[in-house]
């Protein structure tokens, strides 16, 4: 497993897309073909084999994988197999690389690493809500790779090997928990993991600070402000936190202000305020570098040797070019394990792909680019008695986190008079911070729901932060709630 400590972001053109559809048909022949019952059906319906990879814009050719693929059904119950490789121990055997291996080290180095390599040994699970939880399985290939990929994530937010870093987020199965402990392990930095408000609880977090100070905070956004807006409040003093690493939801630059500001009062100058981008599915993250606080956020830095990431146009699937807004579809090229090709991760980003070298850290990888916003997030609803409207709550996100004198706040759906059949209203929850008056916030609040939505909300509810913290689910959540849906479904 040595190659996965190549130098990976050293030279533009060490992993070209050439080199990387070279890659990936070496590993569709070698790897899914033969032992994933999905692909191996997919693509002889569509007439494709691993030879159907010839250049970059062959990709395009292969079937999409989207979230409904790996759901269960009536007729087939436990889909989730079809997705895990499951090896034919005599075609291995019979490959040449197999017999050479067995010839120079013995027939029991080679069970070895056929167990290392295809025998699931863990597993995490996706958090949708909509769904049936879907399970992920890794191998010790893949947790190797989990692995690097972690560290590749300390390494881009600029970690120190002397640093402590407090993993805050939920103690789960699910990847940001996790990823985030072996990124700890395999960089080399002390790691301790608190499991979030579920687990050790807010107080206990902030006595685990006052002891161990560490340098490096990361969690998920709305926990990590309800955090650090306590210490603020006992009037903690926390001088070395060097950076607040962000993962588990969307991160708008306000929101990322308010987290300075706060780290500011509790002493620490220039904290780093970075976001991470990952999903279950792909089995990683990828993280920002550290940008100067004056400009825009660097993008997520991608890892061309593990993945390919193609952004896609929503409605018709087809690839757009660099710097244009897309769907975010990612490819593996070494997973084992649960196996995905061309998956529509269902999330949009505005400012697309870049092979443009990092203009802070000069890295010479992919990077995506912009806000990113889930399809999911884009909700009918019934506003009048004549048609349906599609209201974007991602632009609602990104507008109420930008927003002055608010701290956490939370939207509503719910039906007038709890009818199924009446109208549907959006109620908003607030945190009021700065002492100002409420109902000239109420009024720039309503505004700017209009200028971005077209929409004024129904009412605006102002409430402490301990009512919030209730609200959103802190300490009894794996994730704060920030848009909760109460309409009552028709029987």
């Amino acid at each position: 497993m040595n190659w996965l400590r190549e130098n990976w972001h050293a030279s533009p053109d060490r992993f070209l897309p050439p080199m990387q559809a070279a890659r990936l048909r070496r590993y569709v022949r070698q790897t899914v073909l033969p032992f994933s019952a999905h692909y191996k059906r997919k693509f002889m319906d569509c007439g494709l084999s691993a030879d159907s990879i010839q250049s970059p814009a062959d990709l395009a050719r292969l079937p999409f994988t989207t979230k409904a693929d790996l759901l269960n059904t009536p007729k087939n119950p436990s889909r989730f197999l079809d997705f895990i490789l499951a090896p034919d121990e005599k075609l291995l055997s019979r490959r040449l690389s197999t017999i050479c291996h067995a010839l120079l080290k013995g027939p029991a180095t080679v069970r070895e690493g056929f167990e290392a390599e295809f025998r699931p040994v863990f597993m995490t699970f996706t958090t949708g809500r909509a769904a049936e939880p879907v399970p992920f399985f890794y191998t010790r290939l893949d947790m190797a790779i989990l692995a690097e990929a972690g560290r590749r994530v300390m390494e881009v937010c600029g970690a120190r090997h002397e640093d402590r870093l407090l993993n805050a987020f939920p103690y789960a199965p699910h990847l940001a928990f996790w990823l985030t402990h072996y990124a700890g392990v395999e960089f080399g930095a002390m790691t301790f993991s608190s499991g979030g408000g579920r687990v050790t609880g807010t107080a206990d977090t902030l006595r685990l600070i006052r002891r161990l100070k560490p340098d490096d905070l990361i969690g998920i956004p709305t926990f990590l402000y309800h955090l650090l807006s306590q210490a603020v409040a006992e009037k903690l003093r926390w001088e070395n936190l060097r950076s607040i690493v962000l993962g588990g939801e969307k991160a708008g630059e306000g929101l990322r202000q308010k987290l300075r500001e706060l780290a500011g009062q509790l002493g620490a100058a220039n904290v780093n305020v970075l976001a991470t981008y990952g999903f279950t599915e792909a089995k990683m993250a990828f993280a920002e570098c550290p940008a100067p606080a004056d400009r825009p956020p660097s993008g997520y830095h991608l890892y061309p040797d593990l993945a390919i990431v193609e952004i896609v146009d929503p409605a018709t699937g087809r690839p757009v070019p660099d710097g244009h807004p897309g769907e975010i579809v990612f490819t593996p090229l070494a997973a084992r394990g649960t196996v995905v090709l061309r998956y529509r991760t269902g999330d949009c980003i505005d400012g697309g792909l870049t092979h443009e070298p990092c203009p802070y850290c000069h890295r010479a990888v992919p990077r995506l680019m912009g806000n990113i916003s889930r399809a999911s997030e884009v909700r009918e609803m019934r506003l009048d008695k004549i048609k349906g409207t599609l209201v974007d709550f991602n632009e609602l996100e990104h507008i109420l986190d930008d927003a002055p004198h608010i701290g956490t706040w939370q939207l509503e759906l719910r039906k007038a008079r709890d009818d199924p059949n009446e109208l549907d209203e959006i109620l908003l929850h607030v945190e009021k911070t700065n002492g100002v008056d409420e109902a000239s916030l109420r009024s720039d609040l309503s505004e700017r729901c209009y200028k971005v939505a077209g929409i004024h909300p129904n009412g605006i509810v102002f409430h402490d932060g301990g009512k919030m913290r209730e609200l959103q689910g802190v300490g009894t959540q794996l994730k704060e709630q920030r848009l909760v849906d109460h309409r009552p479904r028709n029987k």
